[in-house]
Formats: structure tokens, sequence, C-alpha cells
């Protein structure tokens, strides 16, 4: 979680209650040394970075193949992901039981998810086992299986996954209506594990058809980092994925999406619900954004922490939530910056109204000396601890991969924290940070209770929260 936020930049980056660690300028640990690793691509185009490290017997492996639900066809979100999910559930020889009990019988891990812009294989085994860890991966990988039974039974099993969120927990369904609308017509806009609507008309051919079009070895980059011989590993992996061909299709341009003007308002009508949850945003800023580390500085002291200026207001000062928090997220091209919250229904109008009010301050005011000082502390003393394990540095430099960062990304990060001064923290609250009056704005609540008291942010769209699909028929300013 640590090692992921801070990576990327977008989110948190702290843990309710926690105090900021006390950070030395100076100190050797203001810097994470990238370690020493060796970089091949083999002659199919497929990238191979290893990181030798013998200090405990462990090897850990992060696969990315590049694509992702950016590329599920019109009309079939949640192609990739389940892709990727059968990938783990029959490969090779093995059946899906079979499969798991070679992973678990070894005492590994082994498992794989799609995300907007690739899918990831992922896993850590014993170094004694890297032989049988490779196996499983170039099985999985290049051999899945695809099951029909195996298919269906996931298929339906996310289908009721989506229903018992919206019955238990529709907040956890928020980003999914918020990026819909935010990103409606952009492949940002997506829904990574499919809707209930898209889901329900997915096919095996759907599935079976868009692996062989998108999977190549070209688009793949493997990071093993661990106790093993790197010459030997080398060996091992040309000759397991040497004959894995290219995709056969290119990867399309991911353009920008443009920010939205002005406030749009999409109720999603939940009857009876006793609180209404929330979902503030606009386009933000890309994972390459020059200012990452005042992002970072600005957006934990905003809304990324217990003492956070947005958890402050919302919650210590006027009690009206448990929780309040904002995070960027950032790809190739920009993803959303989003506040999020939930209060009781009474209470929606002006929990909104203090959000909005808090965000406003934060444009018009900025941050003051003593809140930049302290997040800067913090993101100070977490940062090492991001990239203490094998699989640690697996995750990151696939990352630094995937979006063809420098390695001073990580690198350099310490003493570039330490560099960001208030100059740089009011040009990305005045940049990265959209205007309280320029925002997509998503509720899930009992709309016969706080529709009318919502007309005074914007005009109001609302649509059943038992719809079966994400994005509304119809939205306008």
């Amino acid at each position: 979680m640590v090692a992921a936020t801070i990576l990327a930049g977008a989110g948190a980056g702290s843990v309710a209650g926690a105090a900021p660690a006390a950070a030395d300028p100076t100190a050797s640990h203001v810097n994470v040394p990238v370690p020493a690793h060796q970089r091949y691509t083999l002659p199919n185009g497929l990238r191979l970075i290893l990181v030798p490290r013998h200090d405990i017997p462990l090897v850990a492996f992060n696969l990315l193949l590049r694509g992702g639900a950016l590329l599920d066809p019109p009309g079939r979100d949640g192609t990739a992901a389940l892709a990727a999910d059968l990938l783990t559930h029959g490969a090779g020889k093995r059946d899906a039981y079979a499969f798991a009990d070679a992973v678990e019988g070894s005492g590994g891990n082994l498992d794989a998810a799609a995300h907007a812009e690739f899918i990831q294989v992922q896993g850590q085994f014993l170094a004694q086992d890297s032989h049988l860890m490779l196996e499983l991966l170039a099985d999985a990988v290049l051999q899945p299986r695809f099951d029909a039974d195996e298919f269906e039974k996931l298929r339906e099993r996310r289908i009721e996954e989506l229903k018992a969120a919206k019955d238990s927990s529709p907040q956890a369904l928020l980003g999914n209506y918020g990026r819909a609308l935010l990103f409606a017509g952009h492949p940002y806009g997506r829904t990574v594990s499919g809707s209930e609507a898209s889901l329900a008309q997915l096919t095996r051919a759907d599935v079976t058809g868009f692996y062989a079009a998108q999977a190549g070895a070209d688009r793949a980059t493997l990071v093993i980092a661990g106790d093993f011989d790197p010459a030997q590993v080398r060996r091992d992996v040309e000759a397991v994925f040497g004959g894995w061909k290219r995709a056969t299709q290119p990867l399309p341009t991911l353009t920008p999406a443009a920010r939205v003007h002005g406030r749009r308002l999409l109720l999603v009508d939940s009857p009876g619900s006793a609180q209404t949850y929330f979902w503030l945003a606009n386009v933000g800023v890309p994972r390459r954004y020059e200012l990452r580390p005042a992002l970072n500085i600005a957006n934990l002291a905003f809304g990324g922490s217990f003492g956070s200026m947005l958890n402050r207001e919302l919650r210590l000062k006027a009690g009206l939530t448990y929780d309040a928090s904002s995070r960027f997220t950032r790809g190739a091209v920009a993803g959303e910056f989003a506040i999020s919250s939930f209060t009781q229904t009474d209470n929606t109008a002006k929990a909104l109204e203090l959000a909005l009010a808090t965000l406003a301050r934060l444009k018009h005011d900025g941050l003051d000396a003593p809140a930049t000082d302290s997040a800067r502390n913090f993101l100070l003393g977490q940062y090492p601890l991001a990239f203490e394990t094998p699989f640690d540095w697996a995750v990151a430099l696939g990352d630094l991969d995937l979006y063809n960062l420098p390695e001073s990304y990580i690198g350099h990060f310490g003493s570039d924290l330490v560099a960001t001064g208030a100059p740089a923290i009011h040009a990305v609250i005045a940049d990265a940070f959209p205007s309280s009056d320029d925002l997509d704005i998503v509720l899930i609540g009992d709309a016969a209770k706080i529709r009318e008291s919502l007309s005074k942010f914007g005009q109001v769209t609302t649509m059943p929260l038992s719809a079966p699909e994400f994005a509304p028929t119809a939205v306008t300013h």
C-alpha cells in the first residue's frame, strides 16, 4: 500500500492517525538508491529486468502486459479483467485446481489482475522453487486454458459481487459512476471490472479473442528480483518465453481527456439509504507530472491524512463524517483528482457545501508552512519503507518501465521533496487542483430526501442504483 502510493504519488500516502515522522534533510536515508540490475530485450520484444538480491531466499516477479481495460471492446467492459482472472484458473497441463495446488503447495503466490492500462501477473516463491515459478508463469501467460466452466463461474461471481456491493457497500462503486461520467467517451471511463450489463453480454469467445489479439511479447515487461543467478535465469526466461509471438494489433494512442467546466451532478438513487456517499472530481495530471514532489506534499496536506485540511473540516470540526479524503489517479495521461466522503442523509447538502468550501479555500489561501512541512516530513519518513523487499523492487522497476520513467523518479525523490518550496506547492495548487466551480459530483443516496437540496449546486441528473450500467443515459451542464 505504501509502496504503490509513494511511487505513483497518487493517493493519501499515510495511515489514519499516524504522526508525521521527523526527517533530517541531511540524513543518508533521504534518497533510496536503486539497486544494481540488468536489462535485456529478447528478439521477440519482451523486456527483461533482473534484480539479484541475496539477502533472503525469495524470488519475486512482476509481469506487465500493456493494454489492459482501455482495449476492452465497446459495450464489453470487463473483458480484460475476466481474461486476467482466467490466466490462473487453469493453464498448460494443469486445470484450475491443479494450478492452484502447484502454487500453494510450494508456499508461493501467483496472481493476475487487469488495470486500466495493463494486465499484471505477479507473485513470489522460495528461491529453491524458481524453476516452478517460471513454469507456472509461462503457462499462465502463454497457455491459459480459458476453460468454459471457469469462465461462467467467474463471470457470474463478478455480477453477483456488483449486486452485493450495491446492497452492502455502495461507496465502493463511487469511482465507477464517477469515471463513467467524467471520462465519458474516453478509455478511462470504462469500468475495469465491468458492469452487470457488460458482463452479462460477455462470451468466452470475447475473452479468448481479446487475449489472442492483445497479448504479445513486445507488449510485456518481466521483472525478476531476489535470490538467483542472473545468467541462469536469463537463459531460463529465454527458453520459456523466447517463442512468444508479438501482438497482432498495435496499441492505440491514448490522448488526454479534457477537464470539465462548470458543475454536473449525478445522483444515484438508493431508496431508504441512511447515508449519502459523494465524489467530487475533475481531470488531474499524468504520471509524468513534473511537480510530483509538490503534488504529493499538497495532496497529503489537503486530503491525504487524518489531520489533513479536508478531514479536519468535515470530521474533526463539523462532525459530518468519519472520513474525508482526496487523491490523484495518474496514468500515461491525466486521470482524476477526486474528493470522497460520506455523511448522514439529512446532512448531505451541508457536507457537500463544506467540502466545496474547503477546496475553494485551498485554491484561494494555499497551505501554510506547518502543514506542508508536516506532510513533507511524513513522506520522507515513509519513503524508504516502500523499497525494502525484492517484491517491492519488482513492482517499482516494472512501474518505471511501463511509464517510461527515469530511475531518478525513485532515486532522487527524497532530495526532490527536501528541495520543494512554497512556489512549487502554490503552482501545483493552481494547476493540478480544480476549482470548486468546475467539478463532476456523484452522490449515492436517497433521492427522495436529498434531490431538492442538491439543486443549488447545479443541475441534477438522477439514475437508479439498480441500473445495470454505471453511465447515466444523459447528463447536461
